[in-house]
């Protein structure tokens, strides 16, 4: 069991463990569960830890849905599995930055940035879709299954 994180450094000790991608379920409660003192300096390195530490895994995502997706071919069943796969850490990273500790403002500003990030794949998916559409897929199937099985639906 991860403690909740109360200081900085116990914050970076989570972060690390969030940035690895170990032990999700557990680092996600102790994430909610943990406070910091807000002060000036600790709360903006507080910040780009949380941010970057987001931002990695939310890289990682992207690239892993690029390369099941490749493999994936034209197996509808490997296609769908990618996306869904996708959409599961989409999410999670969602809940992920929408930490109790943070001020409201900043934690929907966070979220936000998280939403529209992944808005941004769903459209280059579909736009790729389409683009393959043209070239190879008269049927529209992957634009289908792309379109049916949103990455955004977080």
């Amino acid at each position: 069991m991860i403690p909740a994180p109360h200081t900085y450094a116990e914050w970076v000790n989570v972060l690390e463990i969030f940035k690895a991608r170990t032990d999700d379920f557990e680092v996600l409660e102790a994430m909610q569960n943990g406070t910091i003192e807000w002060q000036a300096g600790v709360a903006d390195r507080f910040v780009k830890r949380l941010i970057d530490a987001v931002n990695d895994r939310l890289n990682h995502a992207t690239d892993k849905l690029n390369k099941d997706m490749q493999r994936a071919g034209w197996s509808e069943g490997a296609l769908v599995q990618a996306l869904l796969a996708a959409r599961k850490e989409y999410a999670f990273l969602a809940r992920a930055i929408n930490l109790p500790v943070l001020p409201e403002k900043d934690r929907q500003q966070y979220v936000q940035l998280v939403v529209d990030y992944v808005n941004e794949r769903q459209e280059q998916l579909e736009q790729s879709a389409l683009d393959n559409q043209r070239k190879y897929d008269r049927s529209g199937k992957l634009l289908s299954i792309v379109k049916n099985h949103k990455v955004n639906a977080i």
